[in-house]
């Protein structure tokens, strides 16, 4: 399977969240993590966000983006069809950055023989929009 994450789900990789298990676990289980190339500036941004409200010590921000610069290069970086991206907005009612994800994701997807994507996302609006674009979406039980 190609697990596709949007940043939500992305930065759960890095600091411990409320269901960091599960997308690490997913990510183990993936033959291919892809993420749309908008994730690294919307990760970096939610690394410093948190290490300047205080809710991360700033040796955990180091660690989290010491070990997020050495994975990007693992990663699947997909692009998005912006005409799409726009589509999906004013379809789903989706948020910019939110669109742009679905569109890669929708791009992977459309590949004809490649293996099944799972998209995972904690935006319970993107994933059913998601769903509502035919791409299995996973979610924590």
């Amino acid at each position: 399977m190609i697990l596709y994450l949007d940043t939500s789900a992305l930065v759960k990789l890095y600091i411990e969240e409320l269901h960091s298990d599960d997308v690490r676990r997913w990510a183990d289980e993936a033959e291919i993590v892809a993420t749309c190339r908008v994730a690294y500036p919307e990760a970096v941004s939610a690394f410093n966000r948190r290490m300047r409200a205080g809710d991360m010590m700033k040796n955990i921000y180091g660690s989290a983006m010491k070990y997020f610069r050495r994975d990007w290069d693992r990663l699947a970086i997909v692009d998005f069809r912006e005409i799409d991206a726009g589509r999906l907005a004013a379809k789903h009612g989706l948020r910019g950055f939110d669109a742009i994800h679905l569109s890669a994701a929708l791009v992977l997807a459309s590949v004809p023989s490649g293996p099944d994507v799972w998209f995972s996302s904690f935006d319970s609006v993107l994933n059913r929009a998601a769903a509502g674009e035919k791409i299995s979406v996973l979610v924590p039980v």
